[in-house]
């Protein structure tokens, strides 16, 4: 069983200086473990300074191996928290890197790495990549999103047994990368509804239209990334969707409760990728988010796009969404006029993801009319088909 030992400050004096950095973390090697799988369970493995500086701080040689039940240094430093702030703590002033390490440390506990918060036993820890090496990533293969990768059987996992086939109709969509994030999530449903004796949660139909969507671009050969998942769910076609919180963000991050850390953890991951993706010369991305919003009971919405202002891609998307919309509306239910809109909104995603970028709010989870948009099955699909196919039209035209 594997054991993660803290050894008391005194006990490390002998090794470094006493210091508000108090020292480094301390774990035991298990039978068959070598560096790089001892790193990987403190998610040090993929930056090969944390490698480097594993054999410098344990003074080891590359050829050397590892002893079981010998305890390592880890290159995580380990800081007395001052009770104010992590810049303050460690002396930086970058606020995004204070995020992400305070991201790393919540992962950390939430996995069972530590026992505590930080801000409870004031044990702040630092990777050593975080100050050393933050443009240096070993390459990954991005061929295949890790959340939609392959099982055994040619399926996507992720859709869950009924929906996991996925046949390509189409390559028409070659070459296009599409992030595909779904609101709220973990410690956040989003709005809530109430139908009958039954709660509609947002961040659940919002989820499962994403997947739909995601299924129906796949279809059409376009490689996409589904930032928020959750493995358990797959695409349901049931009314009422059980409201649960172990949603994570695209590589098993844990998602925090605050909104802005929450919305930079999304952003940030869109932005990782879509440098990779750059690089290899990749130039049509785009991110697409998806909502339900919460007004007045008796409000009935149809579904509205959000673009940035300034943004002549995400506006030329938005608008063929609107006008795929509104000719889907006159010929299903022509009884009624269509009164959803284009606007410009300086919404977070917006801003500060690097791909041109749409957000869309599906109905009033709140008013009795638009949650049948959402409990009926035959609906979600119908919006992630009419979604498929407008976002397909709006990215050929740009072209």
């Amino acid at each position: 069983m594997r054991s993660l030992v803290l050894l008391p400050l005194l006990l490390l004096a002998v090794l470094l200086p006493a210091q508000r950095e108090t020292s480094y973390l301390v774990t035991r090697a298990e039978r068959g473990d070598g560096v790089l799988s001892l790193l990987r369970r403190y998610d040090l493995e993929a930056y090969s300074c944390n490698v480097e500086e594993f054999y410098r701080l344990n003074q080891m040689e590359k050829t050397d191996g590892l002893l079981n039940g010998k305890d390592y240094l880890l290159p995580i430093r380990r800081f007395e928290y001052n009770g104010r702030s992590i810049r303050s703590t460690i002396g930086i002033t970058d606020f995004d890197l204070a995020v992400q390490i305070q991201q790393y440390n919540r992962d950390a506990q939430a996995k069972g790495r530590r026992k505590e918060a930080y801000e409870q036993d004031r044990d702040l820890w630092l990777p050593f990549h975080f100050l050393n090496c933050l443009t240096e990533i070993t390459e990954t293969k991005v061929d295949l999103p890790p959340d939609v990768a392959e099982n055994r059987d040619g399926g996507y996992a992720i859709f869950g047994p009924a929906y996991s086939k996925v046949d390509k109709r189409s390559s028409e969509l070659a070459g296009q990368v599409i992030y595909v994030i779904s609101g709220h999530g973990g410690p956040d449903p989003g709005a809530i509804g109430k139908r009958s004796s039954h709660t509609l949660c947002e961040d659940e139909y919002a989820y499962d239209v994403c997947l739909r969507l995601t299924r129906q671009l796949i279809e059409r050969g376009a490689l996409v990334y589904m930032i928020v998942r959750d493995d358990n769910d797959g695409i349901r076609d049931e009314a009422f969707l059980p409201c649960d919180s172990d949603e994570t963000v695209l590589g098993d991050q844990v998602i925090p409760l605050n909104q802005k850390e929450r919305l930079y953890q999304r952003t940030a991951t869109v932005n990782r990728y879509y440098e990779k993706h750059k690089k290899q010369g990749i130039r049509s991305q785009t991110t697409v988010e998806i909502h339900v919003d919460s007004n007045n009971r008796g409000l009935r919405r149809d579904v509205f796009f959000y673009h940035l202002k300034g943004s002549k891609g995400g506006k030329a998307i938005a608008e063929e969404l609107h006008r795929t919309f509104k000719r889907k509306y006159g010929i299903h239910q022509s009884s009624r006029d269509y009164h959803g809109t284009v606007t410009s909104r300086d919404l977070y995603t917006l801003r500060e993801t690097s791909p041109q970028a749409v957000y869309i709010e599906l109905a009033n989870i709140r008013n009795p009319e638009d949650q049948r948009r959402l409990v009926i099955t035959d609906n979600r699909e119908a919006l992630a088909k009419w979604l498929a196919e407008g976002l397909t039209t709006a990215l050929l035209e740009q072209q």
